[in-house]
C-alpha cells in the first residue's frame, strides 16, 4: 500500500502504542489541538481535502480509529467489546495524552462521531468544542427503531453492538 503522504503534504506520520495495539495518525498544522475522526467504512485520508482548510488555525491530529485503516485491530471478545464506543473514546484520550494533549478540540463523522459523543460523556472537561457529523441523535435513532426501518437500514444492523436501544 502506498504511503499517502501526498494527501498530506507536511503532516507527519505517527504510531501510537495505546491498550488496544497501535494507532496511526497524521499529525499537523499549527494552533491548538484539534482531532478529526472518519467514519464508517472510511480511514482518516476521509479529511484530506477538508485538513488544509483546518491546518492554519489548528494542530489536527487525524486518526484511524482501532481496527480501520493502519491502526491495529484489536483481539475481540463475544461482545465486541474493543470495538464499542466507550472502549475506541478511551483509546482515542490515549492518542491525545501521548501526543502531550489533555484538553482539544474534536469533530467526528458518523461512526466517528458516536465515538466522539462518548468521549465527552465519559471524558468530561477534555474537549473544547465539540462537532459531529452526520449522524442521527441516538434516542431519535432508536425511538424509529422497528421492523420495517430495520429493513431500510439493514446495513446497520449487522452489529448487535451498534446500539443498544431499549424501550422504557
Amino acid at each position: 500500500m502506498p504511503d499517502l503522504a501526498d494527501l498530506f503534504p507536511g503532516y507527519e506520520s505517527k504510531w501510537i502504542n495505546t491498550g488496544s495495539g497501535r494507532i496511526f495518525a497524521r499529525v499537523g498544522g499549527n494552533g491548538p489541538p484539534l482531532m478529526l475522526l472518519h467514519g464508517f467504512s472510511s480511514t482518516l485520508v476521509m479529511w484530506h481535502k477538508v485538513a488544509p482548510r483546518f491546518a492554519n488555525k489548528f494542530t489536527l491530529i487525524i486518526a484511524d480509529l482501532p481496527g480501520y485503516g493502519w491502526s491495529d485491530m484489536p483481539d475481540s471478545d463475544k461482545d465486541h467489546t474493543p470495538y464499542s464506543k466507550r472502549a475506541m473514546a478511551r483509546t482515542m484520550i490515549e492518542v491525545m495524552e501521548q501526543l502531550g494533549h489533555v484538553h482539544f478540540a474534536l469533530a467526528g463523522h458518523d461512526r466517528g462521531g458516536r465515538v466522539s459523543y462518548r468521549l465527552a460523556l465519559d471524558h468530561p472537561g477534555r474537549l473544547s468544542r465539540l462537532a459531529v457529523l452526520d449522524i442521527l441523535p441516538t434516542y431519535d435513532y432508536c425511538e424509529k427503531m422497528n421492523r420495517l426501518y430495520a429493513l431500510k437500514i439493514y446495513h446497520w444492523t449487522f452489529s448487535r453492538s451498534l446500539f443498544r436501544c431499549r424501550k422504557r
